[in-house]
């Protein structure tokens, strides 16, 4: 490994540990919750609560996010930057959605994953629209922005000198094991792998974050008009 290299990973150590440090704790909090209150109130994309509750966290992890990457470059750290080509990035975008869903359906019936996580409703509800309409604003924008600058944007940036691969796989089982889950921490995991292979092929976290929106919205869409 050169001079610069090595470098590089120096710099790159301290935000790492704290990156690993937040992640891991975000996992141990899922996984505790998991065990001590089973999975979350069957319709709980119906109550306010819901949205509130995951908007705080989210709003707590961002800022911890930020500030992890705080005194360097932080835009370069997070990746936010425009993809090298919207078209290439869009059709591969296009082709790991696909993916994600033929692998899910195959590994659904085995694994259960959707039934597990336990957050998509069980139909529509007229009466309760609003913090349904509340819900699905943390799930398909403010998750995928935030989830996506902690994974693909900082975890990919501080994983990086390790090398590609690493990063791949690293920040994809951290994501796998932020959700708590036991049978569907496989789909998962190679979700966030397909997430962050799209960010580093782009190098732009922007991709991601509109492929992991639009999977959130399409799975919430599905469960309420099938």
């Amino acid at each position: 490994m050169g001079a610069v290299a090595v470098g590089v990973v120096e710099k790159a150590k301290p935000r790492l540990a704290w990156w690993t440090l937040l992640v891991g704790v975000l996992a141990a909090l899922a996984y505790a919750s998991r065990a001590s209150g089973g999975k979350p109130p069957e319709n709980a994309l119906y109550q306010w609560g819901t949205a509130i509750s995951a908007a705080m966290l989210y709003a707590i992890v961002l800022g911890l996010v930020l500030w992890i990457a705080k005194g360097g470059p932080a835009r370069e750290l997070l990746a936010l930057r425009m993809p090298r080509s919207w078209l290439k990035a869009l059709g591969l975008a296009l082709a790991i959605f696909i993916g994600v869903l033929v692998v899910g359906a195959a590994l659904d019936p085995f694994l259960h994953a959707g039934e597990e996580q336990g957050l998509t409703p069980t139909g529509w509800d007229s009466s309760r629209a609003a913090p349904f309409a509340a819900n699905v604003v943390v799930v398909a924008i403010i998750a995928p922005i935030v989830e996506e600058l902690t994974y693909r944007g900082l975890g990919f940036g501080v994983l990086r000198p390790y090398g590609e691969a690493t990063a791949i796989v690293g920040v994809g089982i951290a994501f796998g094991l932020a959700h708590g889950l036991v049978e569907g921490l496989v789909i998962l995991s190679l979700f966030g792998m397909a997430l962050a292979f799209l960010r580093s092929r782009s190098d732009s976290v922007y991709p991601p974050m509109l492929l992991h929106a639009a999977f959130n919205g399409f799975a919430l869409a599905v469960s309420v008009t099938i």
